[in-house]
């Protein structure tokens, strides 16, 4: 007899409510424990009951009403449904000769099972079948376990420059210096920046967000220090500014390069001297504030071009946070993917199980351009649209990039690599034309030429994104 350590979980459950499952008689023997369940909404209190446990299952789709009543079995499909995936279960079908001719069952075999097996069959091959089964369940990762090691709040990475990110986040988080995080957009430098709030001593007072590319630059001066009544038309009472909003807690100002020129040197006054003055107001206010800044932009760039002031990126960039581009996190990527189908799982009608290898392999070719951001709403959208119980390469709209490995002719490459040098700019400039082609060393003519050809500036013009200033 096996040893109590060889014993594995075996579930049968027949399609049709009522009739009886499919126990096979030498299982058993072979150290099989067996679970006859009565139907399919026993197994979800099967599995709460034995946490941590994985089963093979055999499914007996044989049932003789259901194979000329395609109604009836539609039904029964979808009542199966929650159970077929769930992930700790490897489904093995239970077919008659010929059964696999209806859609149906082929459809269900097909999406949802490991394996099906033809009775009569032999013990032994429905012992292999069963163990094999069992096996693929038992390589799911455990989900008690899953968010040990992700990294920092809502932050997911285990890679070696992520995790040398969190390292200086969790020491600049004990300290008040201005902090400076650096990286392209859609890598996530807000979630940083409240990360690095919440593991502080200012974790109870307020975090306060300002987005400086967001704002009319009319409008900086009075959102980030407020005013007072009567000090511009239409100024009918105070208001308060962000800065002040923010005291005693952590103002994060995200696009700090497009901050305008006589907004940056009020803000280097701040950081200089604790205190600010209204518009408006002559009065000095002391405030308390840790300041945390990020952009996308070069900023040693910017002040090359007189577009920064040096001095106060001294004063901001005290400690420089590096957030890596998605392109360089490498397993991140479906460790991410992961994170993002559990929390979005509900989102669509049918359950997904998790990625097919053609999409595991497709999002670890993709470039990545929109980074942390793109691969969220990618998978969002999978969920939703997906036919099947896992995710595939053409549900996350990335069936080029299964072609990405294969041999590129040298104009192919050039090609490839102008698109991507055009994506990237248009991300580091906010879309915005004139920047884009002062970036890439080009005319404005020649930009809308290249983006033309390579099919950007239908999608660009469709997402309401570009702008040529």
């Amino acid at each position: 007899m096996p040893s109590a350590e060889e014993t594995r979980d075996l579930v049968c459950l027949s399609i049709a409510a009522g009739a009886p499952a499919c126990v096979p008689d030498g299982m058993a023997a072979r150290g099989w424990r067996i679970w006859p369940v009565p139907g399919a909404d026993e197994i979800p209190r099967l599995i709460a009951r034995h946490p941590g446990t994985c089963f093979a299952a055999l499914l007996d789709l044989r049932a003789g009403a259901l194979q000329s009543n395609a109604a009836a079995a539609e039904r029964a499909f979808e009542r199966l449904l929650p159970a077929l995936t769930e992930p700790r279960i490897g489904w093995v079908a239970v077919v008659a000769p010929g059964q696999l001719d209806d859609g149906w069952a082929r459809r269900l075999v097909h999406g949802y099972c490991h394996d099906y097996v033809t009775l009569p069959c032999d013990d032994a091959l429905l012992a292999t079948v069963l163990g094999h089964a069992h096996g693929m369940a038992a390589l799911l990762p455990d989900d008690r376990g899953a968010g040990r090691s992700f990294g920092l709040d809502d932050m997911v990475g285990e890679s070696a420059a992520m995790q040398a990110m969190f390292r200086t986040l969790r020491k600049a988080a004990l300290t008040d210096v201005p902090v400076y995080i650096a990286g392209e957009t859609g890598t996530g430098k807000e979630l940083a920046a409240l990360a690095l709030h919440r593991h502080s001593a200012r974790r109870d007072m307020p975090f306060v967000v300002i987005n400086c590319g967001a704002i009319p630059q009319g409008l900086v001066q009075s959102e980030l220090f407020g005013f007072e009544r009567g000090a511009f038309t239409g100024a009918a009472q105070r208001k308060l500014g962000r800065l002040e909003l923010a005291h005693r807690g952590t103002l994060f100002l995200d696009e700090i390069g497009d901050l305008p020129l006589d907004s940056q040197a009020s803000l280097l006054r701040f950081l200089q001297q604790g205190s600010i003055e209204r518009l408006g107001g002559h009065d000095e206010i002391r405030l308390d504030v840790r300041i945390v800044s990020a952009t996308h932009v070069d900023l040693a760039a910017a002040v090359a071009e007189g577009r920064f002031r040096e001095d106060l990126l001294h004063r901001l960039r005290v400690i420089e946070l590096q957030q890596p581009p998605l392109r360089e996190r490498g397993d991140d990527i479906a460790l991410i993917a992961t994170h993002a189908l559990r929390r979005h799982a509900g989102d669509g009608r049918r359950r997904i199980r998790g990625f097919s290898s053609c999409a595991l392999r497709a999002m670890q070719r993709h470039a990545w351009p929109g980074n942390v951001r793109e691969l969220i709403n990618r998978v969002r959208q999978a969920v939703v649209m997906a036919d099947g119980p896992c995710i595939t390469a053409r549900d996350l709209r990335l069936e080029d990039a299964l072609d990405a490995g294969a041999p590129l002719t040298l104009d192919a490459a050039r090609c490839q690599g102008e698109r991507i040098a055009i994506e990237r700019a248009l991300q580091r400039n906010g879309h915005r034309l004139v920047a884009t082609a002062r970036d890439l060393g080009i005319s404005r003519v020649t930009l809308y030429r290249l983006m033309a050809r390579h099919g950007l500036r239908d999608r660009e013009e469709a997402a309401g994104a570009t702008r040529i200033d």
